[in-house]
């Protein structure tokens, strides 16, 4: 079902919570606004309020510095690199982005890149692939943030609260100290199905007619734990890898390793590593839009490498990240990078049996609970648009 689809069908006028900012949740309340925007009653405009732990929104993540002297930046987009879009409903979705030059097609060059195990010899860069725009790996513009922003800033009828934690749906449940006021002793009402929301300090956020949680799966099983969620046990099915994310700058494309200057070998974009540690390195400052960036280099570990090491100190994970990066870059004590930095990613990919039936978005009915994200599919950022489209219409079918 495409949003115009979804349009055609009148929604009432629920309070809605979304849990989580990130694109699933955003494209979620976008998909809602649409939805009822073929309402001729004002009534009938869903309030919705989206609850986002950190301080932006967005999933698609940007780290820049400043440099002092130039007053340019490094950058990194140190979360997901790019997304497709195979579907015609999400091409038809971003198709006004597009038209803006918001989002654009990465025609990167790509190449297969076997690190050398003498420090003295370039790594071995053959050629592997050319991506065109017919079929597009997109980036956002200018930064991979841009977009997530752009799409809160185009919500009407959506209230975006940040910088704050929703307590697990259970933590009021069952509590019956009678010294806490009587709304507090019960989260969930049966008779109106409303529920209302706490933050981490105990203080009510409001009622709701639908809860939609839009976290990673292993923070949705805490939200939702003891809550008599109806598809409790679903929500641990997909298995999430974490990933690292390491981040190189120089101050001067002069100052490059040869493997990245394009003298030695052809010109690249994008490598795929044949490594124990690494898994892919991006280049920043190559990428459409992104002419003025000072020389900025992106580079994923392997998830099954991160995960093995998810609980180590990320301080001696940098370290072994940057030794296989120099291996892989071949870079001397003059060509060292500037600029290094560090993050790690909890819950990054999600494992894809393709011989497993996709989860699809888990829905409590007598609760009006959902619980979603890119996870609960592929876990790319089209699975995000897919699962706010099979939400909507969960919704839309109780009306």
């Amino acid at each position: 079902m495409t949003d115009h689809a979804l349009c055609s069908t009148v929604l009432s006028a629920p309070k809605i919570a979304i849990i989580g900012g990130g694109l699933t949740g955003l494209l979620t309340a976008t998909l809602l606004e649409r939805a009822s925007n073929q309402s001729s009653s004002p009534s009938n405009i869903p309030q919705i309020t989206i609850f986002e732990k950190s301080r932006s929104v967005g999933r698609l993540a940007t780290r820049y510095r400043s440099d002092s002297k130039t007053d340019k930046n490094w950058q990194w987009s140190f979360g997901a690199q790019l997304f497709t879009a195979k579907t015609a409903d999400f091409q038809q979705f971003i198709a006004p982005w597009l038209d803006t030059g918001l989002l654009q097609p990465w025609c990167a060059a790509v190449v297969e890149l076997m690190p050398s195990s003498d420090n003295s010899q370039s790594p071995n860069i053959q050629s592997k692939e050319q991506w065109d725009a017919v079929h597009a790996r997109y980036i956002s513009t200018p930064k991979m943030t841009s977009w997530g922003r752009e799409l809160a800033a185009a919500l009407k009828h959506t209230t975006i609260v940040f910088k704050t934690r929703v307590a697990p749906l259970a933590q009021y449940l069952h509590h019956q100290d009678l010294q806490q006021p009587q709304h507090q002793i019960q989260t969930f009402n049966q008779n109106s199905k409303q529920t209302e929301l706490f933050d981490e300090t105990g203080a009510s956020l409001g009622w709701f007619d639908w809860v939609i949680c839009t976290a990673p799966n292993g923070q949705a099983v805490e939200l939702m734990a003891d809550s008599g969620f109806a598809q409790q046990d679903k929500i641990t099915k997909p298995q999430m890898q974490a990933c690292y994310t390491l981040m190189l700058g120089w101050d001067d494309a002069q100052k490059l390793p040869e493997t990245l200057n394009g003298q030695l070998v052809p010109q690249w974009d994008v490598a795929y590593l044949n490594s124990a540690i690494l898994d892919r390195i991006f280049i920043e400052h190559q990428k459409p839009a992104r002419d003025e960036l000072l020389p900025s280099v992106t580079i994923h570990a392997r998830n099954d490498w991160s995960e093995a090491h998810v609980d180590d100190d990320i301080e001696l994970v940098k370290e072994q990240l940057l030794q296989a990066a120099k291996q892989a870059l071949n870079w001397k004590e003059y060509s060292a990078p500037s600029q290094t930095d560090c993050h790690r990613w909890r819950y990054a990919a999600t494992i894809v049996n393709k011989d497993t039936e996709e989860l699809g978005i888990l829905i409590d009915e007598t609760k009006q609970w959902i619980v979603s994200g890119d996870w609960c599919a592929k876990g790319n950022i089209e699975s995000c648009y897919r699962m706010a489209q099979q939400t909507v219409k969960a919704i839309m079918q109780t009306q």
